[in-house]
């Protein structure tokens, strides 16, 4: 009687070190002052790693539900949706001038703009802002209604309910602020 052969032992794959990586601009709608960050991102990570990207990028918490919206496709983390964990950036927005939508927060509705302004191909490294405008509204302040309503109050030491916003944001809330080094400090968690 023949012995089985043995299974061949597999080689660890060699990590991936090159291939796409995409520049996106992120822009918040509907708001003003302007809210927007400029990101490069590796062409394989995933939408739930760029959904984490945006998150830290733009000023997020991370408190709600979110979704993409390519095409006529919708990817996310709830049984309605693509698993958004299962598909890469390169698969959906594959070239120069792709968009998607990006919603965060489906009681306030914060929908962005996500427009691929260039590819390449490169060295792989981890996510990183190249540039923004504008500070994140807070978390639950009523989409861009209530955050223009915030900003109206804010900018009126007359108005009725001046003190009780300045207490929820604090004094130190600028709507024109945005901090580069702090978003990039935090992306380096991502890999």
């Amino acid at each position: 009687m023949a012995k089985p052969k043995a299974k061949a032992k597999a080689k660890p794959k060699a990590p991936v070190t090159s291939g796409r990586t995409y520049q996106l601009k992120v822009t918040l709608s509907y708001v003003e002052p302007p809210v927007w960050r400029r990101v490069i991102v590796p062409g394989v990570l995933t939408l739930y790693g760029l959904h984490s990207v945006i998150q830290i990028a733009m000023g997020w918490e991370d408190d709600h539900l979110h979704e993409f919206r390519i095409k006529k496709e919708r990817y996310g983390n709830d049984p309605d949706s693509v698993d958004e964990s299962t598909v890469c950036v390169q698969d959906v927005l594959a070239k120069q001038g792709s968009k998607a939508e990006y919603v965060y927060d489906f009681g306030d509705h914060w929908s962005h703009e996500i427009l691929v302004e260039k590819t390449d191909q490169s060295e792989l490294a981890p996510p990183i802002c190249l540039a923004g405008q504008g500070a994140c509204p807070p978390e639950d302040c009523g989409g861009p209604p209530g955050y223009e309503r915030m900003l109206d109050i804010l900018d009126d030491p007359k108005d009725d309910e001046y003190e009780d916003m300045l207490d929820w944001v604090g004094d130190q809330f600028d709507p024109t602020k945005f901090d580069l080094a702090k978003v990039n400090q935090a992306l380096k968690r991502i890999r």
